[in-house]
């Protein structure tokens, strides 16, 4: 369910084809791409970008590339600076056994991340929190604040260089020798447990508390002790549950963040912008609206105002809605700056000269990059194939960004903020793929009411008509959300290489074709979306490349509950894989982390019965004849592992042929190499027993 990790790390292994070439031989590029996504260790092995970083005087971009660990059991992430002209090689700036994230540049060039590593200069010598790190222009890093709860970002004001630190600090206590007094007691006394008097209890993978977020101001670095210079805590425990991000304005002088804010019992929080005088911690103004949350994007260029994502709120007749907003400081007044703008603006940056605003949105199975004056109002596409994210704003007409697709992972480009539908600059940095196993296309189809219904399409090299290959229907999680980047966790291509083709669909409810084609979704999870599937499922099993005969269907998340209602409510597919998948909604809506919501997606079981039983998949499990496999982490809180032992019980006591992979230390999704390998391995092995016929392979190390 959203939101989703941004990125998944990871290593490339020695180039390919190097014994081919020593014996004089030409490697093939297509067979060399096929064993790289067929071979798991290699795939596993593919380095990973997420992140970037642009400095004040627009010279400096850079990037975070994971490796794999010497021993093969984590993703390590380090360091990568970009030629923004893209004319040289990017060369790697940092070197630890604990990786580096969420870089940041000070005016002086300094450089600012977040590591675990261990600091040689104190008896902190294992590294166990994570802590604030400064890379000079010259020089080597070097710890600068180190606080017993650990620091989770940073923020760094564009002229003047203050820095906004989040940190974790335990309740009703002062941050700092209080905080670490009261930690040491804990653990001494062998306590554990979380008092809780407000719900959420739970995010995501982590328990909510002890600790809690709070944010520290500081002038920056001092050169010469080498540590934040006497921080201040502007957000004490006293002023509630504070939200991520944050943002410094450019002269340093506010800070902004949110603070979730009790509605009622019936509905639940919110979220309201608090802005303080970053000297003294008062507050200056709050905004708060009615029936939605509100999220930090920047201050303007002179302080004036701030731009924040508007999220209204749910409710039992309409999805959530998402727009951007400017807060005028003064006034207090706030405007919506994308009324008529038919989409979802995801990640948003401010140019440098205060005149435009450059935001992505999921746009028919891509996420471009758009433009918005701010004076005139115009909206400029300015990329057209690709997704966008990490936008990090230059000068003069200059914006970079990490650039995916579904053929491509992330890499750097530069963009013209001059120019409408380009093709940006890519830069040199690792990562790159020649080539995919396998070849893209669209297919798109009308459905009973009218809408249009498209889908990425991966086939095989070889699939034609006199070798057509099996199809694996793959739903996106969400349930608000598009196939239109390339993704790790659940890459097509890994399948096109072991001869299946992979259909990618934007059933109802998905993102970038406008409110409605999430309205007619909304609340009946079971019926556009699930016939909107089946529709351009058709549409792919009539194509001489696919095999009509062999066919499967797989999801995770809200791809795993449609995977669910799609094993209840039809037969014509061979095999089924569930992935972190709702089955008893129910059950779901009072145990997942943000019960609130869900409610108003799926129904109160109290008060709308009906709408719940429609809804939930375990209530036809009676009607289920496709043999399954069963995927989920017990550290899954989004959707609790409760789902998938209620699901396994169900379908073994009515006689389904069933699996269950169990991940008892990961959660939503599966983030360690060797269990993400296994997890390949896995679902390879049962659809090749179900539609290639092969015997059942279990995995070497299960």
């Amino acid at each position: 369910m959203t939101p989703s990790p941004t990125s998944e790390p990871g290593l490339e292994t020695d180039p390919p084809g190097t014994a081919d070439n020593a014996a004089g031989t030409t490697p093939d590029p297509g067979a060399e791409a096929a064993e790289s996504f067929r071979d798991l260790d290699r795939f596993t092995a593919m380095p990973r970008l997420s992140g970037l970083a642009l400095s004040r005087t627009g010279d400096r971009l850079v990037t975070v590339v994971s490796e794999l660990a010497a021993d093969g059991k984590t993703w390590q992430g380090a360091l990568w600076e970009i030629d923004p002209t893209g004319a040289q090689p990017a060369h790697r700036l940092t070197r630890s056994n604990r990786g580096e994230s969420s870089p940041v540049f000070t005016p002086d060039g300094s450089l600012l991340f977040v590591s675990t590593r261990a600091d040689q200069e104190t008896s902190n010598a294992t590294g166990t929190k994570a802590s604030l790190w400064s890379l000079p222009p010259t020089g080597e890093a070097r710890q600068v604040f180190a606080p017993a709860g650990g620091v989770a970002k940073a923020w760094v004001a564009a002229t003047t260089g203050r820095v906004v630190t989040a940190v974790s600090a335990l309740p009703f206590v002062g941050f700092g020798e209080p905080d670490e007094t009261k930690r040491k007691a804990r653990e001494d006394a062998g306590v554990t447990a979380i008092l809780h008097e407000s719900y959420p209890v739970r995010f995501w993978d982590h328990d909510i508390g002890p600790s809690h977020t709070r944010l520290l101001v500081s002038d920056g670095v001092d050169a010469r002790t080498g540590r934040i210079v006497d921080p201040l805590d502007v957000t004490p425990e006293s002023a509630g549950r504070i939200g991520l991000p944050a943002a410094i304005s450019p002269d340093g002088s506010l800070v902004a963040h949110s603070l979730e804010v009790d509605v009622s019992a019936a509905v639940g929080r919110r979220d309201s912008v608090v802005v303080l005088d970053s000297m003294t911690g008062s507050r200056r103004c709050v905004f708060d609206q009615e029936d939605a949350s509100l999220h930090v994007v920047a201050f303007d260029a002179d302080s004036t105002s701030l731009f924040c994502l508007r999220h209204q709120e749910s409710t039992a007749q309409t999805p959530p809605r998402i727009t951007l907003v400017r807060a005028e400081l003064a006034s207090g007044e706030i405007t919506d700056l994308l009324s008529e703008f038919p989409l979802r603006p995801t990640e948003v940056v401010l140019a440098r000269d205060g005149r435009a605003v450059f935001f992505s949105a999921d746009a028919d199975g891509r996420k471009p990059v758009f433009r918005l004056d701010l004076a005139g109002g115009e909206i400029e596409r300015l990329t057209a194939e690709g997704a966008y994210t990490d936008l990090q704003a230059g000068d003069d007409g200059v914006l970079f960004a990490l650039r995916s697709s579904i053929d491509h992972p992330a890499e750097p480009v530069r963009i013209d903020t001059t120019q409408r539908d380009q093709d940006p600059l890519r830069l040199p940095a690792p990562g790159a793929v020649p080539e995919v196993p396998g070849r893209l296309t669209e297919i798109e189809t009308t459905v009973a009411d009218g809408r249009t219904v498209r889908a990425w399409l991966a086939l095989p090299t070889d699939a034609d008509a006199a070798n057509p290959a099996p199809l694996l229907l793959w739903v996106h999680g969400g349930p608000m959300s598009s196939w239109n980047s390339w993704t790790w966790r659940w890459n097509p291509w890994t399948a096109t290489a072991r001869g299946y083709a992979v259909l990618l669909p934007d059933p109802a409810l998905s993102t970038g074709y406008g409110e409605d084609f999430i309205d007619v979704g909304w609340r009946r999870w079971g019926t556009a979306p699930f016939t909107d599937l089946m529709s351009i499922t058709d549409v792919a099993v009539d194509l001489p490349e696919v095999d009509a005969q062999r066919t499967a269907a797989m999801g995770g998340s809200f791809g795993g509950y449609m995977a669910n209602w799609i094993a209840g409510n039809t037969d014509r597919f061979d095999a089924i894989v569930t992935h972190a998948s709702l089955w008893h909604t129910d059950q779901f809506s009072g145990t997942t982390d943000n019960g609130y919501f869900w409610q108003r997606a799926l129904g109160d079981p109290l008060t709308e019965p009906e709408v719940v039983a429609a809804n939930s998949p375990h209530l036809r499990v009676a009607d289920i004849r496709t043999p399954m496999l069963v995927i989920h982490g017990d550290r899954d809180y989004r959707v609790p592992i409760g789902e998938a032992l209620r699901m396994y019980h169900d379908l073994t006591r009515h006689g389904v042929p069933a699996r269950f992979l169990y991940f008892p230390t990961e959660n939503h999704w599966i983030l360690t190499p060797g269990n993400a390998k296994v997890w390949y391995e896995t679902v390879f092995s049962f659809l090749a027993e179900r539609l290639l016929g092969e015997p059942w392979r279990r995995p070497e190390l299960l």
